[in-house]
């Protein structure tokens, strides 16, 4: 840790001169950017650029998602100061990352929102550097694995999720509960590489469509250990991406969210999977459906930031932090 020369003991997102490292900076003030990560559009030697989409058009049920990316930013202010646990390692000081801002788009053309969201994430990827993107509704993965797919290939996917969102539909609709038929549909994801990690709800005809699903009652009944076995096991080899859904937690722990499902997995059990996953790497990932306007004192916001902040921990760990 330590102050960049040149550097004020607030607003570091704008002020910081390096990528790397982390300081610290009076929580409740200052700019707020993801884990104090400098704002910046250069790309340049970037590995990880995180990205707000705030986007919620597609939500069946209750509405704020829009506001994700704002409050996870917020909530992640406490913890922005050097060594995560129980990692015991600071993955910003083996990842340059930067806050790349929110990914920008008409409102009021909704149809528009996808090529918008596909072109922003291109552009990342382009420049070399990984994807982590705050939520906005589910549905924003699917543009997002558009890009990966078009720069690796159909990709794996692990999804942490109340919902498997494969409800088929003639096709065309900006919906967070079809997105993932659509991908598979189209050859954006390889179906044989998909695993599905604590669903807890029913959905017509019941089909896999050849993924592997761990319904939350399994999941509840498995150490942490056996679940990321199973992870590796379905991916296999190949890229893949990294997707949560903050209503996979139980809404005891994360009731911000659009479709809460009692029956979820606790903080403690998500964070021990994804820590259980050490080894794996992915071109992107994501956490989505944080809503702030059923939130309570910041419990969803929090829990996702964290989540975020594990999936670096994860990278830089196959990046031989640690």
């Amino acid at each position: 840790m330590g102050k960049d020369v040149g550097e004020a003991l607030t607003d570091a997102a704008f002020t910081r001169t390096r990528l790397k490292g982390s300081l610290i900076e009076n929580s409740w003030s200052g700019a707020q950017s993801f884990f104090r990560r400098k704002y910046s559009k250069d790309l340049t030697g970037v590995d990880v650029a995180i990205s707000g989409i705030p986007f919620d058009t597609s939500v069946s049920n209750r509405p704020g998602a829009r506001l994700g990316p704002e409050a996870i930013r917020r909530a992640s202010a406490p913890h922005a100061w050097g060594p995560i646990w129980p990692w015991r390692f600071d993955p910003f000081d083996t990842l340059a990352c930067i806050d790349y801002g929110d990914c920008a788009f008409d409102w009021g053309e909704p149809m528009e929102v996808p090529a918008a969201i596909e072109a922003h994430v291109a552009g990342i990827l382009a420049a070399g550097a990984a994807t982590l993107n705050l939520g906005g509704d589910h549905f924003t993965t699917y543009p997002t694995l558009k890009a990966h797919a078009a720069k690796f290939g159909p990709m794996g996917m692990v999804q942490f999720d109340a919902h498997r969102d494969v409800e088929q539909d003639a096709g065309g609709r900006i919906d967070h509960g079809s997105m993932f038929y659509y991908a598979v549909r189209d050859g954006i994801l390889d179906p044989e590489r998909v695993v599905q990690v604590g669903i807890r709800t029913c959905f017509h005809g019941e089909e896999t469509h050849g993924m592997t699903i761990l319904h939350a009652d399994r999941v509840h009944d498995m150490p942490a250990e056996e679940v990321a076995a199973v992870i590796r096991d379905v991916l296999g080899d190949g890229p893949s991406y990294l997707t949560f859904d903050i209503d996979c937690l139980d809404p005891s722990t994360a009731p911000g969210t659009g479709t809460p499902v009692p029956g979820g997995l606790t903080s403690h059990q998500a964070l021990s999977i994804l820590r259980a996953m050490k080894g794996l790497d992915f071109t992107g990932m994501d956490v989505v459906e944080v809503s702030p306007p059923f939130d309570h004192a910041e419990m969803t916001s929090t829990a996702a930031a964290i989540i975020a902040v594990e999936m670096l921990c994860l990278k830089a760990w196959a990046r031989g932090a640690g």
